[in-house]
């Protein structure tokens, strides 16, 4: 059997154990938890970091004002530095909403050691606790709510028993980029952290959506939370690993009404959303770095090289596998494009989106190695350092 034969053998190889083994992380039926209303409701404050969000302000604060929420809440609005007129805007649109109080209030910046957005979320918590509220919502300022999705998030957090409970956005889709690369950016995110392993006791996959997040303040406080992250670029899923490490019970589903209203429209836009924190989920290194270009291309790029290159050379098996491959590929893919409510035909080209998505890992090496990797509005955060662990539970 020639080399191509034996690859497409093994990319085939590689997606039945993703279809099987994998925590069936291409199902898209995990929504919230069963739930049942609290017979009092706990006090909850929202924290918002905004940076120049001037743009999508309007879309998305309103919806958290205007929560149906039964017990306390207010929100905290951080305008971390913001040049746009955020911090004003914010007030105007709570002056002319109404709804859950708002504080505006502005951290200063970071000191060194501290990515912006947590040391924003640092501020906004302590600020939140001092109204000793039983759970924070963390929140982005792009994140538009439905008017009960607080309330929501609370009843399945109190009846599961949960520490953190997390909604992954329904991000936008509506240009043709966005249509080829979003999707395919929730459905790699799924096969990195199967949603089914996270609530799992004992396992050690943990992630969460840092556009909606519901913790626990006492699960907070254990885990050092923002403090023992202080420097994480993506700092969602080292939240989630933060308080699984110490003891904590966490949850991370797709959303029904929760969206981001950040619009993505051309594919620089994306490139960009991709390619500032790619090398950085690599821990910056370039033997991970390495491994993955070689992990994606033989998951994704071999399938239709090979059947291709099999038809071509009149070579059945190369051909074979490498259209099996493929078919599994596309049939997992397709729940995800019914999720985000796209046309099924986008299916097959999973490998284009993917080939694209190992350029922009490389890129985010070139980036980092250049001194402009992990930038964001104005800021670019070098390699971190080593942060102190998360205490353990005894």
């Amino acid at each position: 059997m020639s080399a191509v034969v034996w690859t497409a053998v093994g990319s085939l190889a590689a997606w039945l154990w993703l279809l099987l083994c994998q925590g069936f992380f291409w199902r898209t039926d995990l929504r919230l938890p069963p739930r049942r209303d609290p017979e009092d409701w706990p006090a909850v404050c929202v924290v918002v970091p905004a940076r120049d969000e001037a743009a999508v302000l309007a879309d998305s604060l309103p919806s958290l004002l205007a929560q149906d929420y039964p017990g306390r809440a207010e929100v905290f609005l951080v305008d971390d530095g913001s040049s746009d007129g955020t911090g004003d805007l914010a007030r105007e649109l709570a002056g002319r909403h109404g709804g859950l109080p708002l504080t505006v209030t502005t951290p200063g910046e970071p000191p060194a050691g501290w990515t912006g957005k947590l040391w924003a979320v640092r501020h906004g918590i302590a600020r939140a606790r001092a109204r000793a509220p039983e759970y924070l919502l963390l929140t982005d300022a792009d994140i538009a709510h439905a008017p009960d999705s607080l309330r929501e998030l609370v009843a399945s957090a109190r009846h599961g028993g949960f520490d953190l409970v997390s909604q992954m956005a329904r991000l936008r889709v509506a240009s043709a980029w966005e249509r080829l690369v979003v999707p395919a950016f929730v459905y790699f995110f799924a096969q990195l952290y199967p949603f089914r392993r996270i609530a799992v006791r004992g396992s050690r996959t943990a992630a969460a959506a840092g556009g909606c997040v519901l913790l626990r303040l006492e699960a907070a406080e254990r885990a050092r939370i923002p403090d023992a992250i202080r420097q994480a670029v993506i700092d969602d899923v080292a939240l989630a690993r933060a308080v699984k490490r110490s003891g904590g019970h966490i949850w991370l589903g797709l959303a029904e009404r929760v969206d981001s209203v950040r619009p993505y429209p051309g594919l620089p836009d994306l490139w960009r959303m991709v390619s500032r924190s790619a090398y950085a989920q690599l821990r910056h290194s370039p033997v991970l770095l390495a491994g993955t270009v070689l992990g994606l291309a033989l998951v994704y790029l071999v399938p239709p090289v090979a059947f291709f290159a099999g038809l071509a050379s009149g070579s059945a098996p190369a051909a074979a596998a490498g259209s099996l491959a493929w078919l599994v590929m596309t049939a997992t893919y397709l729940p995800m494009l019914r999720y985000y409510r796209q046309p099924l035909a986008l299916a097959p080209l999973l490998p284009f989106t993917a080939f694209l998505y190992l350029l922009m890992t490389v890129d985010s090496a070139v980036l980092h190695h250049r001194g402009r990797g992990a930038a964001w509005k104005g800021r670019t955060y070098a390699r971190p350092e080593p942060a102190d662990p998360a205490p353990e539970r005894g």
